[in-house]
């Protein structure tokens, strides 16, 4: 189950992050962490109502508050930076591949949780796929580059990884459900967003022209994007982290770029040779990845 929710989240945010793409420069990366944050906050608020959890203890509620502001907070602002300076196929390509490594690290230093010679191997398939197919749709333009957009991309990487041993270490223990997870979860992360924003006097809503088409679809596509890619992403993402390893989890959120392919095959978009192939190399790398699952220690 833990691998059909990690594969759920990563389709989430390849459709989401078409969807992102319809709000134009509307959002400066705070004010969109804000605003999705928010959103999803108040959503998984009902839900919770709702459902009225029991038996939250104080320590998985406080773990998972500073899991948010590691993971989503500061995770997400260095991210938003890294894409503002670097370009989109670079922040995810330094992202995408250290998340799952040090993800792998920390989860066998802190929480003594392993993974199989063949599981390695499976995630070296994957992320190397996955760099591949960034690197080949990756656009002719070319970025400055700028030493502090890659350090903004190990910081980003870096977040993930505390935010997924964390959540990890919580949730298989069984002690939180996967909706009130990712509530604190998203909440620990408006901890830190609010004050910063404050601190940095960033303009909190999005600039938008009403006026154009594109300015009258913001809104909507900005509401859907992020049902999908946080509200149903971090839902899926924690279920995903109750059943499987932190960096199996990781791993296959990882493939987030290749789905991303099939999401512009659906809506009409050819894609070259070269990143059918290396896709079909990525889904050996799943399949390893997912049959191999005794830790050898």
């Amino acid at each position: 189950m833990g691998v059909f929710a990690a594969l759920g989240t990563a389709l989430c945010w390849a459709i989401a992050a078409r969807l992102f793409r319809g709000t134009g420069n509307a959002f400066s990366p705070l004010t969109m962490n804000f605003w999705k944050g928010l959103i999803s906050i108040v959503i998984l608020a009902v839900v919770l109502v709702v459902v009225q959890p029991t038996g939250l203890s104080t320590h998985a509620i406080l773990w998972l508050l500073l899991s948010g502001l590691i993971g989503i907070g500061i995770g997400d602002t260095c991210f938003f930076k890294a894409l503002q300076s670097i370009g989109d196929s670079q922040a995810v390509l330094v992202a995408e591949t250290l998340a799952p490594l040090f993800t792998a690290l920390f989860a066998m230093a802190f929480i003594g949780e392993w993974i199989t010679w063949q599981q390695w191997v499976g995630v070296a398939v994957v992320l190397f796929s996955v760099d591949m197919v960034i690197k080949v749709r990756k656009r002719s333009t070319t970025h400055v580059f700028a030493t502090s957009g890659y350090l903004y991309g190990v910081g980003a990487a870096l977040c993930q990884a505390v935010g997924a041993v964390v959540s990890r270490d919580i949730l298989s223990a069984g002690e939180i459900d996967a909706a009130s997870a990712a509530f604190l979860r998203l909440v620990g992360g408006m901890v830190f967003v609010v004050p910063f924003i404050a601190i940095t006097k960033t303009r909190y809503m999005p600039v938008i022209n009403y006026q154009s088409n594109i300015g009258k679809r913001v809104w909507p596509a900005f509401v859907l994007a992020t049902l999908l890619g946080t509200t149903a992403a971090i839902y899926l993402q924690m279920f995903a982290f109750a059943y499987a390893k932190a960096a199996v989890v990781q791993t296959l959120i990882a493939t987030s770029a290749l789905m991303s392919l099939g999401v512009a095959w659906v809506l009409g978009e050819r894609a070259t040779k070269a990143t059918i192939v290396w896709s079909a190399v990525a889904l050996v790398g799943v399949a390893i990845l997912v049959s191999f699952g005794s830790p050898t220690h």
